[in-house]
């Protein structure tokens, strides 16, 4: 399927393709263990897992309780499956850890692409207002040019000044749940 052409095209495709583009980018840079661990922990969180496991926990209640006319084989209180099932917990905790910890990395990567855009942008719009001031001072209209929140909105941000004062005006206990 071609693209059409650049002016049917939506402003957005470009925008989503390179968004697409990083997304397969990331999804296939990632390292056998990492696919291993993701597999593992999608399965793990499927309906088909958690059929099987009450099948399995099921049927082995039930041979080994002596429903079934054979002598059990880890009789109450079962420690062979205590055993499976404590390295199985293990196990699934340490691939959903490695997947949770891959899935902070991306989303820490997509927050600081989104920090950038935001920024360009930022300097983008100062620029633009110190043009727009430069045309409404020639046309002689200034009421606005001449108001603080203008001065202030074209003045550079300065983005560590604005963290410090993020930082002050956020609830005491924000402060005290993040990590140092």
């Amino acid at each position: 399927m071609s693209d059409p052409p650049g002016d049917q095209r939506h402003p957005a495709d470009d925008n989503i393709k390179a968004i697409a583009r990083l997304e397969q980018l990331a999804l296939t840079s990632r390292s056998a263990a990492t696919r291993l661990s993701d597999a593992i922990t999608t399965w793990a969180g499927s309906g088909t897992s958690i059929l099987l496991h009450l099948l399995w926990f099921g049927g082995w209640l039930v041979f080994n309780t002596g429903l079934i006319a054979r002598t059990p084989f880890d009789p109450f209180p079962f420690s062979l499956l205590t055993s499976i099932v404590s390295l199985e917990a293990i196990f699934l905790t340490l691939f959903v850890l490695a997947s949770q910890n891959r899935l902070t990395r991306e989303s820490d990567k997509r927050a600081n692409l989104d920090l950038q855009v935001n920024l360009l942008s930022e300097e983008e719009m100062t620029v633009v207002l110190r043009m727009l001031k430069e045309l409404c001072e020639h046309f002689n209209l200034t009421g606005t040019t001449r108001s603080e929140i203008f001065r202030r909105l074209i003045e550079q941000t300065d983005v560590g000044d604005l963290a410090k004062r993020v930082e002050r005006n956020l609830p005491s206990e924000q402060m005290h749940d993040r990590p140092e």
